[in-house]
């Protein structure tokens, strides 16, 4: 209940369903739970390293249909599926008078967030999962489904500094 009271103070209220908030509930490829009791934390063990997630800085240049929200939704909910992570809630907001939109999926593994700006055929992309998630599955489908022309990915490996958990 507590999450609830700091989304709604963040103008986030899970208890309405607006065209450009919407909650998800049961939407997952897998369990939360079944996690939490095999590990503590979620970091990635990957060709050696340890790390907290895998964070994508992704631009898309000649991007079409960035003005709509409903359009932004259903790819988002494309990605956090492709990308096997587990979707918690979205809200979008739709800027006028350019039509840009900005918002944010949040996942159990992090989010996604995204900044429009159509009259620029632009888009900016955050896809930052941790866990089992493959936040890489989201690139291909952004690109086809914005038919951006160009699509250029920076990856980053978040928490590699981070210390060993204390016992």
């Amino acid at each position: 209940m507590t999450h609830m009271n700091a989304l709604f103070q963040l103008g986030m209220d899970l208890a309405e369903t607006h065209t450009s908030t919407t909650q998800t509930e049961g939407v997952s490829s897998h369990s939360v739970h079944e996690e939490e009791t095999e590990r503590k934390d979620f970091f990635v063990e990957r060709d050696g390293k340890s790390f907290a997630g895998t964070h994508l800085i992704i631009d898309l240049v000649g991007a079409k249909w960035l003005d709509d929200v409903g359009y932004m939704e259903r790819v988002m909910r494309r990605c956090v599926e492709a990308c096997g992570a587990t979707l918690l809630h979205i809200h979008l907001h739709h800027f006028t008078p350019n039509g840009g939109v900005s918002g944010v999926a949040v996942l159990a593994e992090s989010h996604i967030s995204v900044h429009t700006w159509p009259e620029r055929d632009y888009a900016a992309f955050d896809v930052f999962m941790c866990g089992e998630a493959e936040p890489q599955r989201a690139v291909a489908i952004l690109k086809e489904a914005f038919a951006a022309e160009d699509c250029a990915v920076d990856e980053l490996l978040r928490g590699e500094a981070a210390p060993e958990p204390r016992l």
